[in-house]
């Protein structure tokens, strides 16, 4: 394993936010505003910014949009913070992504789930193969949301492309986590729990050492308290967080997690810092829905 590499790997054994992408009143990317959230970010203490991913509404942005969410993400870091750069759709997008990533001075790429109705097990190796071989300098992420998956693909994945550091691995089900991992070679990736704060606590008890965040837009400092006892292995610290954090994710996991987007953008509405506006196929709150969000937020210490 190169320095570089161990680099990344520790970057990921973190808090790993996903900003969002906030929107003009004419449904533009408001660069502005963006790059207001990302120094909120940073200077609340977070080290690993990924930009385009599913909190920042991946695929409701253009190839043009994404590159720019990426650029500037990069700049406002400006080395303060490891980037893990969202890519995927097809493979020639996926690879061109990820080679702009490179160019741009990120360091790692995640690979969103293929978008396919029909996957293979082999043709998700020869998907992520693909996109690694194409940046071997970068640190490669995939974003594994396919219960169906076993462990040994993915070391079947990382023989051929040792750039395969980590995994974001986003299955609601711990049992089944542990023994992906374990299938994979526990100790060969950093495993970080891809489905936020709600599942950390488990997924650390089986061998996670990194969480990805959404809510980590609103309150910085609730994310990294959660960390910091998942770390020192204190449990029912950590789900004093839990607690505190329930039903803000509950609203975003209602529905299928219909409202994920909405109700982070809607938290950070009621604080000032964005407008709420989504893109289809995701939408704003209603007004009766968004009073239980802002008091939820109000009642953080932020």
């Amino acid at each position: 394993m190169t320095t570089a590499f161990e680099t990344q790997r520790a970057a990921l054994a973190d808090v790993v936010a996903i900003p969002v992408t906030p929107f003009t009143e004419d449904g533009g990317v408001d660069g502005t505003t963006y790059r207001a959230l990302l120094r909120r970010l940073l200077d609340g203490g977070i080290t690993t910014l990924t930009p385009n991913g599913n909190t920042g509404e991946f695929y409701a942005l253009t190839p043009e949009e994404r590159q720019r969410v990426t650029e500037m993400t990069v700049e406002e870091a400006g080395g303060r913070a490891a980037i893990l750069v969202g890519v995927g759709h097809d493979v020639p997008t996926a690879v061109a992504s990820a080679r702009q990533a490179h160019a741009l001075g990120a360091q790692m790429v995640m690979v969103h789930q293929p978008v396919h109705p029909y996957v293979s097990q082999g043709g998700w190796v020869d998907y992520h193969r693909a996109i690694a071989e194409a940046v071997p300098e970068l640190g490669v992420v995939p974003y594994i949301r396919n219960a169906q998956l076993p462990g040994a693909r993915l070391a079947e994945l990382a023989d051929a492309c040792p750039n395969v550091v980590g995994v974001k691995y986003a299955v609601p089900d711990a049992s089944r986590f542990g023994a992906f991992a374990r299938d994979a070679g526990l100790d060969r990736f950093v495993w970080v729990a891809g489905l936020a704060e709600p599942y950390a606590p488990s997924y650390f008890s089986a061998g996670a050492t990194g969480f990805t965040s959404g809510l980590v837009n609103v309150a910085p400092a609730v994310s990294l308290s959660m960390l910091r006892a998942l770390r020192a292995g204190d449990y029912p610290a950590a789900m004093k967080v839990w607690e505190r954090i329930r039903r803000f994710e509950e609203l975003r996991a209602a529905n299928g997690s219909a409202n994920n987007v909405t109700v982070v953008k809607e938290a950070l509405a009621a604080l000032g810092l964005c407008r709420r506006d989504v893109r289809p196929p995701s939408k704003p709150l209603p007004e009766n829905e968004r009073a239980e969000v802002a008091a939820i937020a109000a009642g953080w210490s932020i």
